[in-house]
């Protein structure tokens, strides 16, 4: 009998690396698009923050499609890029897309941080006492105040810059006879509002197998809309996410590198 695969919900193209990351492992993957991701026609409030980035002095990025934004802006304005600016992301991915991008060095929180990583962002010292300096937020239309209240209370001047929404899609009907079923290995989400679109699709049979979360504070969510077994990995990289799939499956099926194990 086939293998049942591991569904995944990470939207665009960062869902294929971390497909790759599972099959890695022997695992199948199916993809569950339940999310589009679409930029944001520029406006005039745009236009200003991108025309005056060398006036901010940091530039906190909280996405890889956020980042995807940035870039294209500031490549379209600022052949060359100005210097003294401080860049922030909130996760791995996202730095590595700007650094690569942008050719900048970018803060992003530790991998061992093991929490959350808006809160694990907020955490480092040169986003402490920041005294009326100018802070870009580049953001998505919805998601937490946290980092932009946070700053804001820490002293800084913050402008939070809204670049691209999300619209949520139900699964089509063959990922959604899945998810009725529990017809899977594992189901991998490391986005609340997708967690909570995707709860309306599982039955008890999908409550009761493995959901691999990218944080404790999606495990806690997870908790409150019935789902059983949890799986918390060590962040929300492919690898880090492939780990924890390894994790919750049977060892002589999943090929796990205990190695990595340990260090996840």
């Amino acid at each position: 009998m086939a293998k049942l695969p591991v569904l995944i919900s990470r939207p665009g193209e960062r869902a294929g690396p971390l497909a790759e990351a599972i099959e890695a492992r022997g695992l199948p993957v199916k993809r569950l698009d339940v999310m589009d991701l679409e930029p944001l026609p520029e406006t005039p409030a745009m236009r200003s923050a991108w025309l005056d980035i060398d006036h901010f002095r940091k530039v906190v990025v909280v996405s890889p499609f956020a980042a995807e934004c940035l870039v294209e802006a500031l490549n379209r304005y600022w052949p060359q890029l100005p210097v003294g600016i401080d860049y922030y992301a909130v996760g791995a991915s996202t730095a590595a897309l700007l650094h690569r991008r942008l050719g900048v060095r970018v803060h992003v929180p530790s991998p061992s941080a093991g929490e959350d990583t808006s809160e694990a962002l907020l955490k480092l010292a040169s986003l402490h006492a920041l005294d009326e300096q100018r802070v870009l937020l580049v953001a998505g239309e919805g998601g937490r105040p946290l980092i932009a209240d946070t700053l804001g209370s820490r002293g800084a001047r913050v402008t939070r810059l809204v670049v691209y929404r999300r619209r949520l899609l139900d699964p089509d009907p063959a990922m959604a006879a899945r998810l009725a079923n529990g017809d899977y290995r594992a189901l991998v989400v490391s986005s609340g509002e997708i967690l909570e679109h995707l709860a309306r699709w599982c039955t008890e049979a999908a409550l009761n197998q493995p959901l691999i979360v990218s944080s404790a504070r999606l495990a806690t969510l997870a908790g409150r809309l019935g789902f059983n077994v949890p799986v918390v990995a060590s962040g929300a990289t492919p690898a880090a996410l492939a780990v924890a799939v390894a994790r919750s499956s049977a060892p002589e099926e999943a090929d796990v590198d205990h190695d990595d194990l340990e260090k996840g």
